[in-house]
Formats: C-alpha cells, structure tokens, sequence
C-alpha cells in the first residue's frame, strides 16, 4: 500500500511517518507540509491512500480531498484533525474522504483505519457519534464554509493567516478594492462583524490551525 502523508507539524509528521514505516505492506511515497504540495503529490505519485491533516497552508485537507478525486479518483483519504466533532466529520465525508482519524487517537487505529478505507470501508475514529454524524449527513445541512466559493475560502483563509490586504491581493492577483468586497461579502454571507470573527470561524471550521 503506497501512502502520502500531508501534516503542516514538522515533528507531527515525522512521528507519523516513523509510525507508517512500521506497519507492514506501507510504503510512505512522500510526506509534505502544505495542502498544494499533497495535491500535487497525490497528482505525482497516485498513492492508494492520502493520509492529510484537516488544517494546513496553501489548502486545507477538505480542499485536497475534492480535488483529489479529480486528480487520483483511486486514492481514498484518510483525515487528520484534532476536532471529533460530527459537523467535522460530515465535511470530511462530504470532500470525499473515506476515514476520520483523530489525532489523540491510540497508535493502534491508524493500522486499523488504514485496512478499512484500504477495502472499501469508512472508518471513524471511537468516540464519533455515528447516529449523530449520520442525521446530519442526512439532513444536508452545510457548514458555513462549505456555502463559500473557493475564491471566498481563499481569502478568507489568508485573511485568517495574518495576511494583509494588499498581500492578498499581490498574491492572488487581484486589486485591493476585490479583497476588500470579498472580505465585506465574507462578513455578511457569515454574519460577522469584525476581522476577528472571521479568523475565530476559520479556525474552529479547520481552515487554519489555532496555534498560527
């Protein structure tokens, strides 16, 4: 089983990478910080699962896993995240993952997750609760996020990361007064008021970690 491993933690990833090596049949064909460089990696090397932790730079895990489906429709993700959470969960599902692991998970589970998605199956980490997560797959509620559009989660992350206005719009190519209506639409399509706000929404949605 190849396995990309994709963790913004540099010793969050080596400790998982040392970790994968042990199991055996796993080949780890590579290991990045950012959610650009998994995609591409994912483009790269085609691996059988993409183990990606749910908030990193460049894209989050959500992002990786619908594009992946695109790039490598082979390629079944497993997701990383500090938050068990079902509204978590029902967005990683909805991306296209086919396994939820949290993080404070014992060492055992990642074995036990990687066979189940490896076969067909979902796994979730103990602790989800599946008549929960299951009632609001069912309902098709939507995260705030997700009623976004990319260009929208785009800025709003890079405002959440501490970037300027006019970083922004270098960067991504537009003027100064298109972030600044991108940044009024976020604020009124979110109902929130400030710039605070938003980086607090985009942390506890896993667009950003809580420790940038």
């Amino acid at each position: 089983m190849n396995v990309l491993l994709a963790d913004d933690h540099t010793l969050v990833r080596a400790g998982l990478k040392a970790l994968l090596e042990t199991i055996e049949g796993v080949t780890v064909v590579g290991d990045v910080g950012r959610g650009d460089e998994a995609l591409a990696a994912i483009s790269q090397h085609k691996p059988d699962v993409a183990v990606l932790d749910l908030s990193m730079p460049g894209l989050t895990g959500v992002e990786v896993a619908e594009r992946a489906a695109k790039e490598s429709p082979k390629t079944r993700v497993l997701m990383l995240s500090m938050h068990a959470t079902e509204t978590y969960v029902a967005q990683a599902l909805r991306a296209g993952a086919r396994g939820y692991l949290v993080k404070e998970a014992a060492v055992s589970e990642l074995p036990l997750a990687l066979e189940a998605i490896s076969r067909g199956d979902t796994y979730l980490s103990p602790g989800i609760s599946r008549p929960a997560l299951d009632e609001l797959l069912a309902s098709g509620k939507a995260s705030p996020l997700e009623t976004l559009s990319p260009r929208q989660r785009e800025v709003l992350r890079r405002i959440a990361e501490g970037q300027a206005t006019k970083e922004i719009a270098f960067e991504l190519g537009l003027s100064v007064k298109t972030v600044e209506t991108h940044r009024a639409q976020l604020m009124e399509r979110l109902g929130i008021r400030d710039v605070p706000g938003l980086v607090r929404l985009a942390i506890r949605a896993g667009l950003v970690s809580s420790d940038r």
